[in-house]
């Protein structure tokens, strides 16, 4: 499988195994907490002292993977950041799909999906069952392509989120949500799964969202389109495996 968009592996700094596995605690904690990830918690979480920390945090810093927000914050994770996380999931492809089979709250949600899919008779109520799904699942927005037309549903749960109590912030989403139905016709990702990190996006380049679509073959086209637009701060792991599950479950049952 495939993963578009942003770095690519060949262009990835080297980072050591500690300063991977910090990386990576930064950005799962920072979706789960939406706050800053200070050297005291990294610290009791791989059981080193604190200068050790803040040390590996320097060199994260250094190389644009994560940032600090404000003087005496902890660290958040850049778009440069989450595009290492993303693609290094992609290259432990076998780890990552052991994992999956192995998470039973991902399963119990795939298996959500796919009762609300196969109720449905027709291709389109299909196809919006599964986008529902998705926005229950995520907290996200989620979208797909039905014949010439773009469904949205969810737009509540996204700006309901931290990131969007900036005003700015929300008009930005919605600019780029107005041109995604001309884009997505006209540069039709081609990859089964596309994932594009806040400012990769090549609209909306401002409004620090990540676009996670599956393309999949219906009734209405061979490059339909069903997916998510969240922050960048979320459960890459997770939103991506249920994203092209859904995917590849409509594929299937239409």
């Amino acid at each position: 499988m495939a993963y578009n968009g942003g770095m690519k592996e060949n262009n990835m700094p080297f980072l050591t195994e500690r300063q991977e596995d910090i990386l990576n605690a930064i950005i799962e904690e920072y979706a789960e907490m939406a706050a800053p990830v200070g050297s005291v918690t990294l610290a009791k979480l791989f059981d080193v002292s604190s200068a050790t920390i803040r040390a590996e945090m320097a060199r994260l810093e250094r190389l644009g993977l994560i940032a600090q927000p404000h003087t005496s914050a902890g660290r958040i994770p850049t778009d440069a950041g989450y595009r290492y996380y993303v693609n290094s999931l992609v290259e432990n492809d076998e780890r990552r799909i052991e994992e999956e089979e192995r998470d039973t709250r991902l399963s119990r949600a795939t298996h959500a999906i796919e009762v609300r899919v196969n109720s449905q008779t027709l291709a389109e109520e299909a196809i919006r069952g599964a986008v529902n799904s998705l926005v229950e699942l995520t907290g996200n927005l989620g979208l797909a392509t039905i014949g010439g037309q773009l469904y949205l549903s969810g737009i509540s749960s996204l700006f309901s989120q931290p990131e969007f109590l900036n005003p700015e912030r929300i008009r930005s989403v919605a600019k780029l949500l107005d041109n995604l139905e001309p884009w997505l016709r006209e540069a039709a990702p081609g990859e089964p799964l596309n994932i594009f990190i806040g400012r990769e996006n090549p609209i909306g380049r401002s409004s620090e969202v990540s676009l996670i679509i599956s393309k999949f073959r219906s009734p209405f086209s061979d490059k339909s389109y069903i997916g998510v637009l969240g922050p960048t701060r979320q459960n890459y792991s997770r939103v991506m495996a249920l994203v092209r599950q859904a995917g590849e479950m409509l594929e299937r049952t239409l």
